[in-house]
């Protein structure tokens, strides 16, 4: 019996940050935790792109122009989707994480899901660096895993 497990391991990844503006004050949060894992788990601070595109509605189709450059390992997406009053919240939500899912299968690069899908600002505010931790910084440790993964599972491939 074989059992694989990536490690969060950025050495020698080159990598992207693709974040919404669209609820600027929390994504900025989470960028920020996005960063200091790739630093602390070893990717070069010039080997970190961060791209901004308006909203969640754009990150499916950036992060498809990204992975399109052959340039990154990885992809780590960072927004905050915040319910209002209307369905918009629902469609936003939902097409967004099909998207990024999309992307990363057809890919197959990973991608690092820390767009948050909250009720209120509170509830936002506490995955960005509050209470319930950094989603910013578990997408990115997650992506680091899985790029470390694949690597495992394809030692042939490696550079």
């Amino acid at each position: 019996m074989a059992e694989f497990a990536g490690l969060p391991s950025g050495v020698g990844r080159r990598v992207a940050v693709l974040a919404s503006r669209f609820n600027e004050p929390i994504v900025k949060k989470l960028v920020d935790g996005a960063l200091q894992a790739l630093l602390k788990y070893g990717v070069l601070f010039e080997d970190i792109d961060v791209v901004w595109v308006p909203g969640a509605w754009e990150l499916p189709l950036a992060a498809r122009w990204l992975l399109e450059t052959e340039r990154y390992h990885g992809i780590v997406a960072v927004g905050a989707v915040i319910r209002g009053e209307t369905a918009h919240f629902d469609y936003i939500a939902a097409e967004t994480s099909r998207g990024l899912a999309d992307a990363s299968a057809e890919s197959e690069t990973p991608i690092g899901f820390g767009v948050l899908t909250c009720d209120t600002d509170e509830q936002a505010e506490a995955r960005a660096g509050g209470a319930h931790g950094n989603k910013g910084w578990d997408a990115a440790v997650a992506m680091l895993e899985m790029v470390d993964l694949v690597d495992r599972l394809n030692p042939e491939d490696e550079d």
